[in-house]
């Protein structure tokens, strides 16, 4: 089922892209020294809504089962199910600084700077290892029944978790995202 990884595929651009955002909102040659933090709390709250709550974990199913099909596999899986954790903890804590300078609380470049750069350095690191070995792998060894398999589970259980309203949200906040990002100056 290319369907999926091309969905994934499509996923991982628009996630580097949002990525992309936050580095140009803390760049410090830019023009304006204040980040915009309500941008960049969207960003992070929209990776972490469809990265970690929903992209995430129907990656998580794929990766069991490529464990199935190639138990060689373990050592980057598990690696990648790990990160898929640490994305989500720094995505917490960089959020956490942002709504609080959002809220008034004085927060130090470097500070905001610091939780960036682990957010960003971790899911560029991460995209870059499922765009070039894992994805791959699973095209290469997926068979149709592997592929078939994995629509059901991730119907059976991912899918009623991510419901219609939730992903309504998500899709406004990408819109407002991508508003807010346009009406800046370009960098």
């Amino acid at each position: 089922m290319a369907d999926i990884l091309s969905r994934w595929h499509a996923e991982h651009a628009k996630f580097e892209r949002l990525l992309a955002l936050i580095e140009r909102e803390l760049d410090p040659t830019a023009e304006s020294c204040n980040p915009a933090a309500d941008l960049l709390l969207d960003i992070v709250e929209y990776l972490q809504g469809w990265g970690d709550g929903f992209h995430h974990p129907r990656e998580d199913v794929a990766f069991r089962q490529l464990l199935r099909l190639d138990p060689g596999a373990a050592t980057i899986v598990e690696r990648l199910l790990q990160e898929h954790r640490v994305i989500a903890q720094a995505g917490t804590e960089f959020a956490e600084r942002l709504r609080r300078m959002r809220n008034g609380v004085v927060i130090s470049r470097h500070s905001l700077e610091s939780a960036a750069a682990l957010y960003l350095v971790y899911y560029r690191h991460h995209l870059g290892k499922e765009e070039g070995i894992i994805l791959t792998r699973i095209e290469k060894l997926f068979s149709e029944d592997d592929w078939r398999d994995l629509e059901s589970e991730l119907e059976a259980i991912v899918e009623p978790a991510f419901d219609p309203e939730s992903r309504k949200s998500l899709e406004l906040l990408r819109h407002r995202i991508w508003r807010q990002a346009d009406s800046k100056p370009p960098a």
